[in-house]
């Protein structure tokens, strides 16, 4: 009799997602493409670097939006296609938005998105300079033309991310409030909207804690729907003696009020320790930006941000992490 495995991912198959398995002897819950880095900085004449950059499945194949800053060091959004997830074709020329209200529609940069599909569109949020950082919105239908929307909050905002599906009909996005400058606090907080354009009904989700994530937090890819709750894939920073220090970790979400946090890691995931994410144009960072998820399979390929100059591969099984999620999660930590 044939027994049908539990599918803890609520989703679509994705059959050809990039995947290598886990190395003998490896015992962590995450690990490495061993190719990594993915993308080198100078994967496009126009660029310093590549990184924090936003992907997802479309028409059997990917297709994604790319942080590339320039060599003026301005941060731009570029258009990228992939065959496999893995070897990119990156376009030159940034992403020029269309939008009917130009007082928005000029802005002087604009970095690290993400990109989600929600019924009929692939939504794009990213951190938009417009008066100070703030979460820019646009949708497409091809990946060649953006539609702009108006931005989601008044600056000072970033790390916007939007659940992949409506909650009680409404539009859900968690974002971090910041500052002027770079940062040095930082909690995630839930907001939600009936139309992409009015944004409320604000809520506290979790905050820095100790250790790894200490000095500030923020979500990372698309959250994950799964038997268990919301999967959120975040990263947290703590203050060296050298500066800032990014990591990744993981946490559950109650599947209909978001802001609830069920478990979350205590221990990161993933830390800079290799070349590409301890050396560059900043140190030591591991940015999470986009996850790409195999249903049946449980696969689950996160992309991430190195050093802010590569961009790189990272592996789990949900059943794994979700485990590992609940087995090292201190009371201490949950909201």
């Amino acid at each position: 009799m044939n027994v049908q495995k539990k599918q803890t991912i609520i989703g679509e198959p994705l059959p050809n997602i990039p995947w290598q398995e886990k190395p003998a002897g490896c015992n962590n819950v995450v690990w490495r493409y061993s190719e990594n880095p993915i993308i080198q900085r100078d994967a496009i004449p126009s660029s310093n670097s590549i990184f924090n950059s936003a992907v997802v499945p479309y028409n059997g194949k990917f297709a994604g939006v790319f942080r590339c800053d320039n060599r003026a060091r301005i941060m731009q959004l570029h258009t990228g296609f992939s065959d496999d997830g893995i070897n990119w074709s990156i376009e030159n020329e940034m992403i020029t938005f269309n939008c009917d209200d130009p007082e928005i529609g000029v802005f002087s940069q604009g970095y690290d998105p993400r990109v989600v599909r929600i019924e009929d569109r692939y939504i794009v949020t990213w951190c938009n300079v417009y008066h100070g950082y703030t979460i820019g919105l646009a949708y497409t239908t091809d990946f060649k033309t953006y539609h702009q929307m108006e931005n989601a909050f008044v600056p000072f905002n970033r790390n916007g991310v939007l659940f992949p599906r409506k909650i009680n009909n409404k539009y859900i996005m968690l974002s971090r409030p910041s500052d002027t400058g770079h940062t040095p606090f930082g909690d995630i907080f839930y907001s939600e909207s009936p139309d992409l354009i009015h944004w409320g009904r604000h809520r506290h989700v979790m905050s820095p804690t100790n250790g790894w994530q200490s000095t500030k937090i923020g979500a990372g890819p698309v959250p994950i729907e799964t038997t268990e709750g919301w999967l959120l894939i975040y990263h947290g920073v703590i203050t060296s003696c050298n500066g800032f220090v990014y990591s990744m970790g993981a946490a559950l979400l109650d599947i209909d009020k978001p802001w609830k946090v069920l478990f979350r890691t205590t221990p990161y995931l993933l830390s800079p320790q290799m070349q590409y994410e301890c050396v560059g144009d900043v140190p030591n960072v591991v940015f999470p930006c986009a996850s790409l998820v195999d249903a049946p399979s449980g696969r689950i390929t996160t992309y991430y941000g190195a050093a802010d100059t590569v961009l790189g591969l990272a592996f789990t099984q949900v059943d794994e992490l979700i485990d590992f999620i609940k087995k090292n999660s201190d009371p201490w930590l949950e909201s």
